[in-house]
C-alpha cells in the first residue's frame, strides 16, 4: 500500500486522537500530522501536541474496511470516492519528513485571491484589505477610502488574519496598478 493515495477521514473536531486509537485497534494504517506548541495555562506553560489539519484523519484501508470505519465514534465522513479527495504518498512523506526534520509547519486558514484579510503586525497593523495575487509574498489590496483610491501591500501569509465576511464587488479597486 506503499503507493496508494491516502483518503482523508472528516472527523470531529478535537476528537482525532480518539479516532486514530479506533483505527489502530481495527488495523487500519493511519497518519495524524501532529505539531507542538507551548500553551500559557494559568499557574504554567505547556507543550502540547494538536493536528496539523484540524478535524481530519488521513487513512489507507481495503474497501471491505469502510463500515468498520466510518462507524468509530467521532467519524463524520471520508471525502469523496475512489480517486476523488486523496492525498499523494509523495505528499504525505513531505509533511511527514517536514515534521520530522523539526520544521515549523502550523495550521493556517485557506487564503483564495478576493477573500479579506486583516493585517497582523507592523505599520499596517489591523488594516483591513483584499487579496489579490499570490507571488513570493501575498498580495493585499487596502483603500484609503476619503478619497476612494486603493494601493498594495505585499506581505508574508504570517502577517495576514482571514475575515468572515464576503467581499463586496464595489469596493474592488479598479484600478489597481495606478496605486502601487
Amino acid at each position: 500500500m506503499q503507493d496508494t493515495p491516502w483518503q482523508v477521514l472528516h472527523v470531529t473536531a478535537n476528537h482525532e486522537k480518539r479516532v486514530v486509537q479506533h483505527l489502530n485497534a481495527r488495523s487500519v494504517e493511519y497518519y495524524l500530522p501532529l505539531y507542538t506548541e507551548r500553551s500559557r495555562w494559568t499557574d504554567r506553560t505547556v507543550e502540547l501536541e494538536r493536528p496539523l489539519f484540524a478535524g481530519y484523519v488521513f487513512i489507507r484501508f481495503a474497501p471491505k474496511q469502510r463500515l468498520s470505519i466510518v462507524s468509530i465514534p467521532g467519524v463524520l465522513h471520508v471525502l469523496g470516492g475512489t480517486g476523488h479527495h486523496t492525498v499523494s504518498s509523495e505528499e504525505m512523506e513531505r509533511i511527514r519528513q517536514g515534521l520530522l526534520h523539526g520544521y515549523l509547519l502550523r495550521p493556517h486558514p485557506w487564503l483564495e485571491i478576493g477573500a479579506m484579510v486583516r493585517v497582523r503586525g507592523g505599520i499596517f497593523d489591523g488594516v483591513n484589505g483584499m487579496i489579490t495575487e499570490f507571488r513570493h509574498q501575498c498580495k493585499v489590496i487596502l483603500s484609503l477610502s476619503v478619497v476612494k483610491q486603493c494601493f498594495s501591500l505585499e506581505v508574508g501569509t504570517e502577517q495576514i488574519e482571514l475575515m468572515d465576511i464576503r467581499p463586496r464587488v464595489t469596493a474592488i479597486c479598479r484600478s489597481v496598478g495606478a496605486a502601487h
